[in-house]
């Protein structure tokens, strides 16, 4: 590694604690001495481990609530698939009605194979969807750490490792290609109907483009068909801009340079998208380096150099794949936490882990992108930085004492492998060993 590779690596690896240093102290102290004050959080537990692993973040956060006298209260609601099997829907009314009464949201995961073949809009993902619009959150941040203990668990090379990373990337989250028109059509060149019933085939060729998507067929119909289906990428400059202040304002907190993700060769939403970039930044950050990249080199620089990135920004679509690219390379899709938020103070924190129906209940789920999900809370929303900054100390010294669950475990001794509940519990052991001289004060 050459001298300036080492100097970089040193920088990346310790960012974050550097950054943390830069604070205000006396204000951090004024917003987290012991005060009493009460929050009032809603739980979306949803499917899969997503009760599981909501459980251990609010463990930790009672934790959190003994050390600094906060108190919790919380409310659980529906959503996601166990929401259509009690109310028929994704969403229910009285879901959202909690979500917007609460001063913040936690939520676990959505979804799994039981509700894979509901339509469109009966799927458990509508659930996020949904929620994400009726509260206005417009932004979502994930932080994209290696911490040093888990290099071994990065299916990166040594090399490539050894230099560090510490990116955010910013994703839009009410626009583009998830919230465009969508739909089926009947193609009006259909033929060989000849084995369809008179009534059937009249009834087949009256359908018109505009409702061809909402008339359910019969099973044995479908394969005298011919369909398209279509989805919409549109993107305001309203919109861009809205998530490019976003981008700009952390980028200007960090190491002033953002990276702006399009597919401006080929979409024409994505020119617009540069073109306003472009303009944002020179009318109100020149502070900040703005680089242009297309998605498909962003996926590959992702993996061959993840230290020549700070601040991402980029579409819906675009930032929900390149996340769960950018995850594995920390180890495990179960470390990397999320932020949603808009023009307030309430947002929707959740892990980007999804529901992994398939371990849900084996207590093996790893709890800690849901438990720094909750840190973000506290400090986002909640006003909290001093119990944030405790709960990612915890989670990062029990990491350097070598606790592990099974998907970060890489080579580790089998009596350090713990499962969700007993990783819980080392967080929580940390949290409150630890002494905090600035309560007294």
């Amino acid at each position: 590694m050459s001298r300036n590779d080492k100097q970089n690596s040193e920088k990346n690896m310790n960012y974050v604690t550097k950054n943390r240093t830069q604070h205000d102290t006396k204000n951090r102290i004024q917003h987290n001495k012991k005060s009493n004050t009460q929050h009032n959080i809603a739980l979306l537990k949803g499917d899969g481990i997503g009760p599981e692993i909501v459980n251990s973040a609010c463990k930790v956060l009672g934790a959190i609530g003994e050390k600094y006298g906060h108190t919790f209260i919380y409310k659980e609601y529906l959503a996601g698939g166990c929401a259509i099997d009690a109310t028929g829907e994704p969403l229910p009314q009285k879901t959202i009605d909690g979500c917007m009464s609460s001063d913040s949201v936690l939520l676990g995961a959505v979804g799994g194979p039981k509700w894979d073949n509901l339509a469109g809009d009966l799927r458990p993902e509508k659930a996020l969807l949904g929620i994400r619009l009726a509260m206005g959150l417009y932004s979502n941040l994930r932080p994209v750490r290696l911490f040093k203990a888990l290099k071994e668990a990065s299916p990166l090379r040594a090399s490539i490792v050894a230099k560090g990373f510490d990116i955010l990337i910013v994703r839009e989250l009410t626009g583009g290609i998830y919230f465009g028109e969508r739909g089926r059509e009947i193609l009006k060149d259909v033929t060989n109907l000849s084995n369809v019933e008179k009534n059937d085939r009249e009834a087949l060729l009256n359908i018109t483009k505009s409702d061809s998507h909402k008339t359910p067929l019969k099973p044995n119909l479908k394969t005298n068909l011919k369909e398209s289906a279509f989805d919409t990428e549109r993107y305001s400059t309203d919109e861009i801009e809205r998530i490019g202040r976003v981008a700009f304002k952390a980028a200007a907190k960090r190491r002033c340079q953002l990276t702006s993700v399009d597919k401006a060769n080929v979409l024409e939403s994505s020119r617009l998208w540069r073109e306003v970039m472009h303009r944002l930044g020179a009318s109100e950050y020149p502070q900040v380096k703005l680089t242009d990249m297309l998605v498909d080199n962003a996926a590959m620089q992702l993996i061959r150099d993840p230290s020549q990135f700070d601040v991402i920004v980029t579409t819906n679509m675009f930032g929900d794949i390149l996340s769960d690219e950018a995850s594995q390379l920390t180890g495990s899709i179960g470390m990397l936490p999320s932020s949603s938020l808009g023009l307030g103070k309430r947002g929707l924190y959740e892990p980007i882990s999804g529901s992994a129906p398939d371990i849900a209940g084996r207590d093996i789920a790893n709890p800690i992108a849901t438990i720094l999900s909750a840190a973000m809370m506290l400090r986002h929303s909640l006003c909290l930085p001093l119990a944030a900054d405790a709960i990612e100390d915890a989670v990062e010294k029990t990491l350097d004492q070598g606790w592990r669950t099974t998907d970060i475990a890489a080579d580790s001794p089998k009596n350090y492998v713990l499962g969700t509940k007993d990783m819980t519990a080392k967080i929580i052991e940390q949290i409150l060993s630890v002494s905090d001289a600035r309560l007294l004060m």
